[in-house]
């Protein structure tokens, strides 16, 4: 298998990994080992994520209120290795196949061999240990990914589950987003230069699973945090937390497979209003504790990003027609009819993106504080 990304992750420090989350590793330095895909040189690939990672460093510099919450770069890029002359080449799957095999093999994407050391490691999120501790972090990460597409423009891209780490040190539980190969710059008005499907399947916006020229924003990534937190209160975040039964079982197994045009068509219809968006909360694992606190906080998400506009047009998930014609009086009961489609309120909230998340963040934030006064009584 040449052709997958092939991530490992090496931690380089005194203190070993724990077993419960509660070892303070943000200290520790991380070499990430991995093949993503590249497009041109590394001088002019706007994907590398070793150039995100510094771009980030650099602008996060001496802001405190981030301190923690992102990986600080320290070194890297794409490897090098010598060809059979003694020269140093870039260490591909171009170069380790050879040309004429890698002719043969028709247009398969390019991958590099990137190696980056960063600071900063955290736990995964199975580490979590009561819903406000989830609360909090979710906060953390947003406020931070807000705070690099401030000072540094760029747009994340995939909020995941995976990319979520815990880190704990003696003031309590925090947050932190890592994995930027998939991140963007944005323009002067905060859209991503380029308009394409990315992120993990059942986390992704409604405008990525369509993959049309719709203009990416941060509402794309508060959207993934919505998804995020239903799936986690849902399907759990580790062996105590899992439910028992069938995927299938849950309406919200919809949002994952291989059709991307039938999950966004799914996640429209769950994400219209806040009626149809309970069937999705109702189905929260009841065995674990504050789970109604958390369905709280994904419907008040939902309730800013969906429902709470003024302008209609900015409201619900769904493209309706915005009127019915007459019954056809013809003999042609076939004959055809021309329908007004109302605006698609994804489309129309892009042009929104500043006031909705800045508003989405203001949300979070109210319950982070509740989370983080319920945690000092535990």
């Amino acid at each position: 298998r040449v052709f997958g990304r092939h991530t490992r992750c090496f931690v380089v420090g005194e203190q070993p990994l724990s077993s419960d989350g509660n070892c303070d590793t943000s200290t520790d330095i991380l070499i990430k080992d991995a093949w993503p895909e590249v497009s041109g040189s590394a001088e002019d690939d706007m994907r590398d994520e070793s150039k995100l990672l510094d771009q980030v460093s650099k602008g996060l510099e001496g802001r405190s209120e981030f301190e923690g919450l992102y990986p600080k770069f320290l070194g890297g890029g794409r490897m090098q290795i010598q060809d059979a002359h003694g020269e140093g080449v870039e260490d591909t799957t171009q170069t380790v196949l050879g040309e004429t095999v890698w002719a043969q093999l028709g247009d398969l994407p390019l991958r590099a061999h990137m190696r980056i050391a960063m600071s900063g490691v955290g736990e995964p999120l199975k580490f979590i240990k009561f819903i406000p501790e989830l609360i909090v972090v979710i906060y953390d990460v947003m406020r931070c990914h807000m705070g690099i597409l401030k000072h540094c423009q760029i747009l994340h891209r995939d909020i995941s589950e995976a990319n979520i780490l815990v880190r704990r040190d003696d003031t309590g539980v925090h947050g932190m987003i890592i994995d930027f190969d998939l991140a963007i710059n944005i323009t002067d008005d905060g859209y991503a230069k380029r308009a394409e499907r990315t992120g993990t399947r059942p986390f992704m916006s409604v405008n990525n699973l369509e993959d049309e020229p719709t203009k990416r924003t941060a509402l794309d990534d508060w959207e993934s945090i919505i998804y995020i937190l239903c799936w986690l209160g849902t399907f759990g975040w580790n062996s105590d937390t899992r439910p028992a039964g069938s995927m299938s079982n849950w309406k919200i197994a919809s949002w994952d497979g291989n059709n991307a045009m039938k999950i966004a068509e799914a996640k429209r219809d769950h994400m219209d209003s806040s009626r149809t968006f309970t069937g999705i909360t109702k189905g929260f694992n009841l065995n674990i504790p504050d789970i109604r606190r958390l369905a709280k906080v994904v419907e008040g998400l939902q309730g800013v990003l969906i429902d709470n506009h003024k302008d209609s047009t900015l409201r619900g998930a769904m493209i309706i027609p915005d009127s019915i014609p007459e019954e056809d009086e013809s003999d042609n009961a076939f004959g055809e009819h021309e329908y007004k489609m109302c605006p698609d309120p994804f489309v129309e909230r892009a042009a929104h993106w500043e006031t909705i998340s800045e508003s989405l963040l203001a949300k979070l934030e109210i319950y982070a504080q509740g989370a983080k006064k319920l945690l000092t009584d535990i």
